[in-house]
Order: structure tokens, then sequence, then C-alpha cells
């Protein structure tokens, strides 16, 4: 489960992690080493980091949400982007609709 958090403690065995909800956690130290960029950002500036959650029994553990990175993606997000630019000269789809349902009704209409 992910959740928000911001660090307020680090030491040689992990850290520690006040979650949006207030409750405490801890970080081990294997996760803190990996990201420590990331850990000490959130403890000298205060900001919420995105944490994958693990309660076990007496006890809440967290480690730093993955980010997906795709260049692949990336790309396509990138080509659709670059295309609907081009295409807004055009008229919206919501509008496209709305006018062709009008003909329909105005075909039937009794006068």
């Amino acid at each position: 489960m992910s959740v928000r958090g911001t660090v307020i403690n680090l030491n040689a065995f992990g850290a520690t992690v006040r979650l949006e909800t207030g409750e405490l956690a801890s970080a081990p130290a294997g996760d803190v080493d990996a990201h420590r960029a990331q850990y000490e950002r959130s403890l000298t500036r205060r900001t919420p980091v995105a944490f994958a959650r693990s309660d076990s029994p007496g006890r809440t553990t967290v480690s730093i949400a993955p980010q997906i990175s795709d260049d692949r993606l990336e790309g396509q997000i990138a080509a659709y982007l670059k295309e609907t630019e081009e295409r807004e000269g055009e008229q919206p789809a919501h509008e496209r609709h709305f006018l062709r349902k009008k003909r329909r009704a105005a075909h039937w209409e009794v006068k």
C-alpha cells in the first residue's frame, strides 16, 4: 500500500517517518542507503515522500515507493502530445458530438 510521509530522523539503523495519518514508521538502513538523497531532502525540507508501507505485528515499516521509468512510454506520450497539438485547429470532440446529435434531431423534428 502506498502512503505519504515525512522523514523526522535519520540514523545508522535507518530512518523514522511520520506518515500523513500521524503514525510513526521505520525505514530499514538498506533502503535509506539506496535512496539517501530523497530521505535527506525530506528531513531538511520537511517535504512528504511516497512510501510503500508494510505492516507486521507490532510495527510499521516503509520504503521509498518505486518510481516508474519507461523510456518507450515517455516516447509514446510525447508523440501523442505532439499529435494533439497539431489538431488544435479542429473542433473539440464533445462539440462535434453535440452538433451531430443536433443535426440528427433536426431531421426528425415535426414542423
